[in-house]
């Protein structure tokens, strides 16, 4: 068996094991760092979208398809898990809201139609898919000419994964101050991502690092132009949770450096 398709198979069963849980951790809102960070900012530059042919482009649990579906777009929702797809659905029992489901990966989809979306849009996968090349390059394909791509990912310069974290500093003479340390920037390079279940459980996912440059070279070839880039800040209640655990740096390290990149691409 080819290795790298021994690879793929195994990203794909640790997707489907999290899956149930995954569901539970952003039901019907989004979860904490979704709800209060990344998504409001997400929404914005997606803007008004009744009307309009939309794809999910790793749906997940589908929370943000079902929230535009009901906003008036006509919804497609792709994912490669098919555990992830069967609980998107039970969400919507009736299929009242009309979303369509299809199970793809996300570097060839199959049974979705050249130029048929307005917008296509992918809330934290780009960087957990393999052939993220191949992606942009389909997302490409689906869109309409002026259509548009908005997509939210772990900000390439100041989360490498492994490679960064926070620095917290005390001294007599001044509060605590947070800094960010960073390596490994410029280079492409894949890690294992852990999820912490509780109770003191960790499951992996696999995920890819790609510096800033490979993403907007990746979007001009394809024909896609960059028209928005957008750092994400916490809301309020972001803060409000973080403060209340002790230690904890996320906070005030929020204050100065951003985590995540929203960015929209037009088709020419």
């Amino acid at each position: 068996m080819d290795g790298r398709g021994r690879a793929g198979r195994q990203e794909m069963k640790d997707w489907e094991e999290l899956a149930d849980w995954y569901d539970r951790k952003q039901g019907e809102v989004g979860d904490l760092w979704h709800r209060t960070i990344i998504d409001p900012t997400l929404i914005r530059v997606i803007g008004e979208c009744g009307g309009k042919d939309v794809l999910d482009l790793g749906c997940g649990n589908g929370y943000l398809s079902r929230r535009l579906a009901r906003a008036g777009a006509r919804v497609t929702a792709v994912d490669r898990s098919r555990a992830m797809i069967a609980n998107a659905k039970k969400h919507d029992p009736d299929g009242s809201l009309g979303i369509r489901y299809v199970h793809s990966d996300a570097g060839r989809l199959k049974g979705v139609r050249s130029s048929e979306f307005d917008l296509v849009f992918a809330n934290m996968s780009l960087m957990d898919i393999k052939n993220a090349d191949g992606a942009i390059r389909e997302v490409s394909r689906v869109l309409r000419r002026g259509g548009r791509f908005v997509a939210s990912v772990c900000h390439p310069c100041y989360d490498t994964m492994s490679n960064a974290g926070w620095v917290a500093e005390k001294s007599v003479y001044r509060p605590l101050v947070v800094y960010r340390k960073v390596r490994a920037y410029r280079k492409q390079f894949t890690e294992l991502s852990p999820w912490n279940l509780g109770e003191g459980r960790r499951k992996y996912t696999r995920s890819y690092h790609r510096p800033l440059n490979w993403y907007a070279r990746a979007l001009s070839h394809h024909g896609l132009a960059i028209t928005a880039l957008e750092e994400p800040e916490p809301t309020r209640e972001f803060f409000e949770e973080e403060q209340k655990k002790p230690g904890d740096l996320d906070a005030p390290g929020f204050q100065e450096v951003p985590l995540h990149l929203v960015f929209e691409a037009v088709k020419l």
